[in-house]
């Protein structure tokens, strides 16, 4: 179900959390139910070896797109997404994003908060399908990274019609081979990562444009 209570950011090593744009584009929905996935690192960027197949019935998908390794810790990133497809009576869609992370020597997920993370995030009324993506930089290392991603659909009373959730497979950031990379600043290590993100994007249900949320 859900990630435990983030814990206290003193002592954790992170930099600033960076919060980029969520981005939008017009897509056609794929749905897929995922938990963890094995990554398979190339040229410095991860992805998924398991990802997301045909859409299924639930009408979701959570992914990685992307999970960038770098000897420096501001260059390191996570950018992960979700996309949802209406349903019968749905006047509104809505999505959040949470950031979960894992050190080595833990043996759970816990939440990582940091400004725009945690937010829920609304379509344009009438879509058939909603993205949205969420980049997260400054990540720790060695650290396992991953997203829970909520979805809700909502009717034109703003009442719940139906809810889901699901987990994107796994972004690693291995640690810096000895001797290698610049040892990570003290205001890097005791903050949370850093997220960065613009607005949500979402399709329109009757001429298949692409309209951009307000964020």
């Amino acid at each position: 179900m859900y990630a435990r209570s983030p814990r206290p950011v003193s002592g954790r090593r992170h930099g600033p959390l960076r919060l980029l744009a969520p981005v939008g584009c017009a897509l056609a929905l794929l749905g897929a139910a995922q938990a963890r996935a094995d990554v398979q690192q190339t040229g410095g960027s991860q992805t998924p070896t398991s990802g997301p197949g045909p859409a299924l019935q639930s009408g979701v998908s959570a992914t990685l797109e992307q999970c960038q390794t770098a000897l420096a810790q501001t260059e390191r990133s996570a950018t992960f997404a979700g996309e949802m497809a209406g349903i019968p009576g749905t006047a509104r869609m809505q999505m959040r994003i949470d950031v979960e992370e894992r050190l080595p020597d833990e043996a759970r997920f816990h939440t990582v908060h940091a400004p725009g993370l945690g937010v829920w995030r609304s379509s344009a009324p009438a879509v058939k399908s909603y993205k949205y993506l969420k980049q997260v930089t400054n990540l720790s290392a060695p650290a396992y990274y991953r997203a829970a991603v909520r979805f809700r659909w909502l009717n034109a009373d703003e009442r719940l019609i139906k809810a889901l959730e699901r987990r994107t497979p796994v972004c690693y950031q291995p640690a810096p081979p000895a001797g290698e990379g610049a040892p990570e600043s003290p205001q890097a290590t005791n903050t949370p990562p850093t997220t960065t993100g613009s607005s949500p994007s979402t399709t329109s249900g009757s001429s298949g444009s692409l309209a951009v949320g307000a964020g």
